[in-house]
């Protein structure tokens, strides 16, 4: 049966090389402000920054720390992703959480949202949906695209507070208004199932599109979902075995269903049917989904 899928962005939390992406998102999306820094501070993250693009991280980390112990709550959420990730030090989730919480205690935005990801997760500190969604709300309030989505996921799966679809569509419309990939695919799938909002097939590939187009895996397989049921898109059988072929490559885990999907539409397809979806797949890796998308519907 082909399903569709939510997909919040603390599900892919866990693992070094995720939190490794956050520490490159930090660094990509948070806006550095120095003007209060003294010059030496400023040279002290320049260096971190230098040392961690180049791969020396234990040399990143001790120039991060030295601002960060004076106070910087950029450097401080750097910190504690460093110490998360183990990189230039031992792994060690209870001083990431220390970290996070100094930052989040400034109105760190980024740093709230870390720190209810550990309260999530459990890493660092006892698990607390409660604790996460406070954390969450208060990122969320700041227009933190990340926490928005997770905030969320928590009224949608009703973890620490109590379940309320329209609060979920709420929060996942903000973030997905900011054009966040997890936010855009979780909203998709509650116009799929008109959960906190009328049903609306249309409206839901729309939303896949978007997020399968930033190389979301989930919602390349709910695309593709889509194509196959003929819900919201014309039915088409070979774009959607080329979805899931695309999503199956870009994530392979067991959390991805694409895999399971492919197998069970290549029962009812014949070998040139086949063919001609990897060779869409091709063209997607090539020109980009949703461009190859619409050359060929």
């Amino acid at each position: 049966m082909l399903t569709y899928k939510i997909q919040s962005r603390t599900e892919k939390f866990l693992g070094d090389n995720k939190i490794k992406n956050n520490i490159r998102k930090l660094f990509i999306t948070v806006g550095f402000s120095f003007a209060f820094l003294p010059s030496v501070a400023m040279a002290d993250f320049d260096e971190g920054l230098i040392a961690y693009n180049q791969g020396d991280y234990v040399s990143a980390l001790r120039e991060f720390r030295v601002i960060a112990i004076k106070g910087h709550a950029n450097a401080q959420a750097i910190l504690g992703l460093m110490y998360a990730a183990g990189q230039g030090v031992v792994q060690d989730y209870k001083e990431a959480v220390k970290w996070y919480r100094k930052a989040a205690d400034q109105g760190h935005a980024y740093g709230q949202g870390l720190l209810a990801e550990a309260c999530e997760n459990g890493l660092g500190t006892a698990q607390d949906y409660k604790e996460a969604v406070k954390w969450y709300r208060k990122a969320a309030d700041q227009g933190n695209a990340d926490a928005q989505n997770n905030l969320g996921v928590k009224y949608d799966k009703g973890r620490g507070v109590p379940q309320d679809y329209a609060q979920a569509v709420a929060w996942y419309r903000k973030a997905a208004d900011q054009g966040n990939a997890d936010a855009q695919n979780n909203l998709g799938a509650m116009y799929v199932e008109g959960k906190g909002v009328a049903q609306d097939y249309k409206m839901a590939m729309k939303l896949f599109l978007l997020s399968a187009d930033q190389g979301q895996a989930n919602a390349q397989s709910n695309l593709g979902a889509g194509y196959a049921k003929g819900q919201g898109v014309p039915q088409n059988t070979v774009v959607a075995y080329a979805l899931f072929n695309f999503s199956a490559a870009n994530d392979p885990s067991s959390n991805n269903k694409a895999t399971a999907h492919r197998a069970i539409l290549a029962k009812y397809m014949n070998n040139d049917d086949i063919e001609a979806a990897q060779n869409i797949t091709r063209e997607m890796v090539k020109s980009g989904l949703a461009q190859t998308i619409r050359q060929v519907r």
